[in-house]
């Protein structure tokens, strides 16, 4: 398989509101949050996203660079909503608060925290 990666959320907590909005704090916890399946196809039905369609078939929870380890067992979404309405994705995390992160950046071939919007 290629580089292709499963829908997925990147987010980074930090200490407090303060540190997160200015930069200066260290972050305690980098990580990622999976798209379910069913949500992702939904989605994806929708105009503009013809690529995700076709990283879609090239990528599965299992062979995911990131979620292979466990297929995602512990970073699965439930995820509700529609196209139309909007999306809510939950998912309990348990953070470390004295926890600071010695590595920094995005996961390898997980693209930086913004990700690349659709395509008209």
């Amino acid at each position: 398989m290629g580089s292709a990666r499963w829908p997925h959320i990147h987010f980074e907590v930090y200490s407090s509101l303060a540190n997160a909005t200015s930069g200066d704090g260290s972050i305690v916890k980098t990580s990622q949050i999976a798209i379910p399946e069913d949500a992702a196809d939904t989605v994806y039905a929708s105009d503009g996203y013809g690529k995700s369609v076709t990283n879609m078939g090239q990528v599965t929870l299992a062979s995911d660079n990131v979620f292979g380890d466990d297929s995602a067992a512990t970073e699965l979404a439930t995820v509700s909503g529609s196209v139309a309405g909007g999306y809510q994705a939950t998912l309990s995390i348990s953070i470390d608060p004295s926890g600071t992160e010695t590595g920094g950046g995005a996961a390898p071939g997980g693209g930086g925290p913004g990700g690349t919007p659709p395509s008209s």
